[in-house]
């Protein structure tokens, strides 16, 4: 086990590695950019959709209010608003995360910094460990989904 250590310890960076690392850092600031268009625009699209969703809701209940018809959705603009901007801040963090990464990685490759390098595959776990764990709740989501699915299935 001690030889094992020790050997972590001479571990240096190729100009290979080196290479690898840079260009990794990168790929994955373009695409924490990319996403955080991409998340702005999902943003700004669902609050228009909830705008719009808003006011046809509103003109489609007075139309069943003329009928006599009690129909009411209050509030499904506002729902669909917060559901957006709660979907938009869940993925923020990871996009911030592998920016983090891809910054102090370029830092760290430029200055020859171990504690920069360091930081930056901190931020990298970080990414992957929210993404999975991300990841983990939509399969329970789909697998509960499933479940209640097939008994109402086998209900009817």
């Amino acid at each position: 086990m001690d030889s094992q250590s020790n050997s972590l310890f001479d571990l240096s960076i190729t100009p290979e590695s080196r290479s690898h690392l840079s260009e990794t850092a990168k790929w994955a600031k373009f695409l924490a950019i990319c996403g955080m268009i991409a998340l702005v625009l999902m943003v700004i699209f669902g609050l228009y959709v909830s705008f719009a969703l808003s006011r046809g809701v509103s003109e489609f209940e007075s139309e069943f209010r003329r009928e006599g018809l009690g129909y009411s959705s209050t509030g499904l603009g506002a729902t669909t608003a917060v559901m957006y901007i709660l979907i938009g801040l869940l993925y923020f963090f990871p996009l911030l995360f592998l920016l983090h990464f891809a910054n102090k990685m370029k830092a760290a490759l430029a200055a020859n910094d171990g504690g920069m390098l360091s930081e930056s595959f901190r931020n990298l776990k970080k990414t992957f460990r929210y993404m999975g764990v991300l990841t983990i709740i939509g399969l329970v989501f789909f697998a509960l989904a499933l479940l209640l699915g097939g008994l109402a299935a086998l209900s009817m």
